[in-house]
């Protein structure tokens, strides 16, 4: 389930120290999310907003509009011919500023998690840990991932 709670320590970054950021349910543009709006921050975050009109900071999960299951197996071989994958989207919006006086622009950040049908019946434990690696990876990289975007430099 998407339901993170209130607030969440941030990965580590250059430049923040022991960023926390404190939020409020939403409603999500998607009728299959849920959304969370970015209302204060914690720890050093010199120059960082949270949420407004104009300059938007959320999370919002979606789950896929139709969740899919197996197909029928062919009669004779046994094979699935196709396997569908129900793909879920967890976004952040952010209202950054592209150059001094020029309107804010929205950077986004999105991970999309494509489960194959039956894999959540069949193999659940792998699921999960291949979430688990990837935001593992993500939170232990955090400073390089921002480092990375603002230099240009992997």
């Amino acid at each position: 389930m998407f339901s993170p709670s209130s607030p969440i320590t941030g990965g580590a970054q250059t430049n923040l120290t022991n960023p926390t950021y404190s939020f409020v349910s939403d409603v999500a543009p998607d009728d299959n999310g849920k959304q969370y709006a970015i209302t204060s921050l914690g720890g050093t975050q010199t120059g960082v907003t949270t949420h407004s009109v104009s300059s938007p900071f959320t999370f919002t999960g979606i789950r896929p509009r139709v969740l899919q299951g197996l197909g029928v197996p062919n009669p004779v071989t046994g094979i699935i011919a196709r396997i569908p994958r129900n793909v879920w989207t967890y976004l952040t919006r952010k209202g950054v500023t592209p150059l001094a006086g020029q309107p804010i622009c929205n950077l986004l950040i999105e991970t999309k998690v494509s489960v194959p049908a039956g894999a959540d019946l069949a193999d659940p434990a792998n699921i999960r840990a291949a979430l688990s690696a990837h935001i593992g990876l993500l939170n232990q990289v955090s400073a390089g991932v921002g480092d990375s975007a603002v230099l240009g430099i992997l």
